[in-house]
């Protein structure tokens, strides 16, 4: 693969990187902000629960490092030289596919039938 192609996934590593780093920060603001808060916020109808926003948070969270871990993944194919080759099949990556979603283990067919 091209030098664009490890430039792109670098810098998809440095907004995962950037993205985890946020999340994390707001699920501890968010605990700080709560530490020895004794309110009722289950039942505050001026705001959000401190549950959903926990949730929200946490699937932001679990998103960025999902995400992080593709991108890494993805450089770690790119240095072995298997970037762009299923992990199923074995076939070439389609080229739009790679453009459309660079951290791509699978080929088209082989992502549909995985369900991916």
């Amino acid at each position: 693969m091209t030098a664009d192609t490890r430039a792109l996934l670098q810098r998809l590593h440095a907004e995962a990187v950037a993205q985890v780093g946020a999340a994390d920060a707001a699920l501890q603001a968010l605990l700080h902000d709560r530490e020895g808060s004794h309110d009722d916020d289950e039942h505050d109808p001026e705001g959000v629960t401190l549950s959903s926003e926990w949730s929200r948070l946490s699937g932001l969270a679990d998103a960025a490092t999902a995400k992080l871990r593709q991108v890494e993944d993805a450089l770690a194919r790119l240095d072995a030289g298997d970037y762009g080759v299923c992990l199923s099949c074995g076939r070439p990556i389609p080229a739009a596919r790679l453009e459309v979603r660079p951290f791509a283990e699978h080929c088209v067919s082989c992502a549909e039938r995985l369900g991916r």
